[in-house]
This record gives structure tokens, sequence and C-alpha cells, in this order.
């Protein structure tokens, strides 16, 4: 192990090889996001945007999906989502929601339920929600009709009264995990109807962990027990 000091007196530390690269990357790159014009003969294909390959792409995307009109990476990612659904409840306008969001198709779920107010505070998703099929129910009952259709097993993401640990649960393939606001929770209208509560084993003193942060964490339970190999 190596230690690396940046322009800002920010010390590193991590293997040789990482501080050597570290050490020829100069202020200009490190602030650089994305790719710049495609070098070179375009490539075909319908999947391929123009303006991207002619102007650069800076956006929060993994580069496999470079230079792809937006349309063609929600296809893609549809192709192979996983059949994990979340359900958030948008009570207050939380700004959790968006970074579940984002989590969520980290992940790929098959779906984003957003329950309640249609608006939603997009501000945490960095866009990524357009790629991900984002559903609206106006009420915990239309929700809970829809999961019902479609054979998803509801389970509460909290830490009330009889909740199970989720590290010590198996959990369906078929799930739709559902968290509620930060503050208020789960609404007694939505978690009358599942099936089960779980919870995040603790060690500290605070009473629970931030809702956007507890949902990453049950998403990637479902993911190491039924998730596909992790393709980037």
């Amino acid at each position: 192990m190596s230690r690396y000091e940046n322009e800002d007196g920010v010390v590193t530390e991590a293997s040789d090889g990482v501080v050597a690269y570290l050490a020829q990357v100069t202020p200009d790159q490190e602030r650089e996001v994305g790719v710049g014009p495609w070098q070179g003969p375009w490539p075909e294909g319908d999947h391929w945007d123009h303006e991207l390959l002619e102007h650069g792409d800076r956006r929060n995307v993994v580069d496999p999906y470079r230079y792809w009109k937006w349309q063609a990476i929600k296809a893609d990612m549809a192709s192979r989502a996983h059949g994990l659904h979340i359900a958030i409840e948008n009570v207050s306008h939380d700004l959790n929601i968006g970074s579940i969001v984002r989590t969520a198709n980290a992940f790929n779920v098959g779906g984003v339920h957003v329950v309640g107010k249609r608006r939603w505070n997009r501000r945490g998703a960095m866009v990524t929600d357009r790629y991900l099929r984002v559903y609206h129910h106006p009420t915990p009952e239309h929700l809970v009709r829809w999961a019902q259709e479609n054979n998803l097993e509801l389970l509460a993401i909290d830490n009330g009264p009889g909740s199970e640990l989720i590290e010590k649960t198996t959990l369906p393939v078929n799930a739709m995990l559902v968290v509620g606001s930060e503050g208020e929770g789960i609404s007694p209208a939505l978690l009358e109807h599942c099936k089960r509560q779980l919870r995040i084993g603790q060690y500290g003193s605070t009473r629970s962990i931030n809702v956007s942060a507890a949902a990453a964490i049950a998403m990637h339970t479902w993911i190491m027990q039924h998730g596909q190999s992790a393709p980037f």
C-alpha cells in the first residue's frame, strides 16, 4: 500500500498500482465527466444517438451504454430486469425518493412504484428514472391491487414491533419491497397489506437507518439471494 496526496492536500491510501495511476491524472482529467465526440467512423445500428456521437456523452451511464439513445438503454435494461419491485410512499416530497430510484436503477429492478402524490422529488435520481419503469399509484389500495394482479408479495422494510431480521430471511423471488417516507414511515393503510415486516440489524445507538440507505440494503439483500451476475 502507498499514500497519494492530491493538489488539495487530501491523502489517499491505496495499492501501488492505483497510486501510480492517480499520480498521472491531471486536475482537468479529474473533473472530466463522460466521453467526448466519437473518434473515427461512426458505428452502425439504430441504438446509437447521432447527436451524442457528434458532441460527446456526459450522461451518468456505464461505459457500455455510451452514445446509446436513452430509449435503447431503457429497452435493453427492461429485457433483463430483475423480478424485484420497490414501492415508495410519497407523503412529503421526500428527498430520499430520488436516491432510492437511483439505487433501483443500479440493481435494475422490474419496477419502481410511487404511492401517493404523483409529483416526487427527482433531484437525487440524477435522471436514472428515465431508464426504469416507474408506476404511480394514487392510494395504497391501488398499489395492493396491482401487486396482487402481478403476483408480487408485499414486504415492509420497517423496524416496528414484530419485524424480522432481513439478513436472516429468505426473500421471495416475486418480492415488492415497501418503504415509507422519512419520519412518517409506512402508513397503516399500506402496512396492513404487507405479508411480513423486515428490519435491518443495527449495532449502534440510533433508532433507525435513513430510508434511502435502508432501501439500498434491502434491495442488495434480494440481489445477493436472487440476482443475476453483474454485467458491469
